[in-house]
């Protein structure tokens, strides 16, 4: 006997669980030939904000965590992105894509991934410093993750292109609220299933698909969010996250790459782009 084969229904990842949108809405993914790949849920504002409370809720106990704890979630993902390695080549042909350029993009979001865990330990080092003063004082200063970041990823590269904003600043001990690609977004909810099953706590990472245009002033405006990333080079967007952002300081981080395979895409420069620097000072003697 023949069989309808079950075709995955693709949900919305926030605080460690697979829900729907709460609005009920979905739009439709289409290949270039106009044939239906799926329906990705349409992010309400409602859905952003329980986002953000999920990872408001994580950001303490994230941040606390040691560097080599981080780096070894990281490199789980690493290892479990490499798992499902076919499944990710797939759904990115699925997209358009030829299945060099999958497996291409596929294989550098996972040695991106083993980079980031690699300077878990060690961008401390590099960014922090021990500081000269005319006083019988040590004064220090170290970095610390800006708090709940909000992420409108790249729309060039679903996969890759998550992964290479998502991985700094989470080994960096910020939590997100990622807004995945409009155009390419098929591969997030799956990604989110790899971070489901890759021991990072649940709220560390939340993953919306849906209108950029709909949820991009509430991620730049909410007071509850510390810091946002914006991948692209719509100068209306950056100006607007520019204005709202600053009406509670909030740190906007804006890259215009398009190509991020390049090797210059990768850097702890990035994850020192969400931290901020905490000084210290401690009395040298009585």
């Amino acid at each position: 006997m023949s069989r309808l084969n079950i075709q995955k229904t693709y949900k919305l990842y926030i605080g460690g669980k697979f829900p729907r949108t709460e609005s009920g809405r979905y739009f439709p993914l289409q290949d270039k030939k106009g044939h239906l790949i799926s329906n990705m849920c349409l992010a309400s504002r409602k859905d952003f904000r329980n986002a953000v409370v999920a990872a408001r809720k994580a950001q303490a106990s994230w941040a606390g965590a040691t560097a080599m704890n981080k780096g070894q979630i990281l490199y789980r993902i690493a290892e479990m992105l490499e798992g499902r390695k076919e499944q990710f080549v797939k759904e990115i042909q699925m997209q358009g894509a030829s299945k060099a350029k999958a497996i291409k993009e596929v294989e550098a979001s996972i040695d991106r991934l083993v980079y980031y865990a690699g300077w878990s330990d060690k961008y401390q080092q590099i960014f922090s410093s021990v500081n000269p003063v005319s006083s019988a004082h040590f004064n220090f200063s170290a970095l610390e993750p800006m708090g709940v970041v909000s992420l409108i990823a790249p729309e060039e590269f679903g996969l890759l292109g998550l992964v290479s904003t998502l991985a700094p600043a989470m080994v960096g001990g910020n939590t997100l609220v990622v807004l995945a690609s409009g155009a390419l977004p098929l591969c997030s909810i799956s990604f989110a299933e790899v971070l489901h099953a890759s021991d990072v706590p649940g709220g560390v990472v939340n993953i919306l698909t849906g209108d950029k245009k709909e949820l991009i002033s509430h991620m730049a405006s909410h007071m509850d969010v510390n810091a946002i990333i914006y991948c692209g080079k719509d100068q209306e967007d950056i100006k607007l996250i520019s204005t709202l952002s600053s009406q509670n300081v909030k740190r906007p981080v804006f890259y215009k790459k398009s190509d991020w395979l390049n090797e210059h895409c990768q850097s702890p420069y990035f994850i020192e782009k969400t931290q901020e620097i905490k000084t210290t000072w401690h009395p040298a003697k009585i």
